[in-house]
Order: C-alpha cells, then sequence, then structure tokens
C-alpha cells in the first residue's frame, strides 16, 4: 500500500496556525502576562557577599519617571511616563509608542541596611543596591581542630 499526501491549502493554514500557536506559546505566554496583565517589567536579583543587587530592564525612561520608597521593610519601584500630545497642526498616522506605568514591591528582611540602599539608571536599566548589615556578611572563618 502506498500513502499519497494531498497538498491542502486549507490543512496547510490550519497546521502553520496549530504549530505557531504550540510551538510559541511557552516562550511568549509568561511575558504577555506580566507586561500586558500585571503591567511590571521583569527584575533581576543577585545576592553578593556584602549586598543584594536588583535590576530592572525599563527602558525609555528618564531619572525623574522613577519613585522608590522603603516603608518599613518594604521597597516599592514605581514608574510613571508621561505621554506626551501632538501639535494641533499634526496628524497621527500610526502611534504604537505606548508607555504604562508600573508598581513594583519587594519585602525586605533584617539583613538589609536600609539606609545605605542606591539606586541608578543607566541605559536602561534601573539598579538599586541593598547592602547587607555588617553582623549578617558572611565570612570565612577556620575552625582549628583539637
Amino acid at each position: 500500500m502506498t500513502l499519497v499526501k494531498v497538498n491542502n491549502p486549507i490543512n496547510k493554514t490550519f497546521d502553520g496556525l496549530m504549530n505557531e500557536l504550540f510551538n510559541d506559546l511557552p516562550v511568549s505566554f509568561g511575558k504577555t502576562i506580566r507586561e500586558d496583565v500585571l503591567h511590571f517589567p521583569p527584575a533581576n536579583i543577585v545576592e553578593k557577599a556584602d549586598a543584594y543587587q536588583i535590576e530592572m530592564a525599563v527602558p525609555g525612561l528618564e531619572k525623574k519617571d522613577f519613585e522608590v520608597k522603603l516603608d518599613g521593610k518594604v521597597l516599592t519601584i514605581s514608574a510613571e511616563k508621561k505621554t506626551e500630545t501632538a501639535a494641533e497642526n499634526e496628524k497621527m498616522i500610526r502611534k504604537e509608542f505606548g508607555y504604562k506605568s508600573f508598581k513594583r514591591s519587594f519585602t525586605l528582611d533584617e539583613k538589609i541596611d536600609a539606609a545605605k540602599i542606591a539606586a541608578r539608571y543607566e541605559n536602561g536599566i534601573l539598579k538599586l543596591e541593598l547592602p547587607k548589615k555588617e553582623e549578617v556578611k558572611n565570612e570565612a572563618k577556620a575552625i582549628v581542630i583539637q
């Protein structure tokens, strides 16, 4: 018996749609939920020997757009970009630029020295340095065997 494959344009379109849906879904689903529904940018948190570092990817903003507050143990990072209106004599053909405000909070533990928290914004990345308290820093200690 010989199998003959029929080239049906309807099946090809359906197969292409299904492949696109199921192959791309795992990659883009988390990003879509995070950015479109929850409205906050991704963050990386790194622990170093003497501090924690939070990095957030927030391109297109300026320093003045951010607000960083520490209320008790809750560190809140928020941003709002004011959109500029076009001049009255200009006609907008297509508008794809859009800025969303966001607000993201992190709960800090007692290891953080809140008085020394620092933040800087460069090249689209907001970096916060959260230094550890002196007594919390883990240092290697030699133990004498008796």
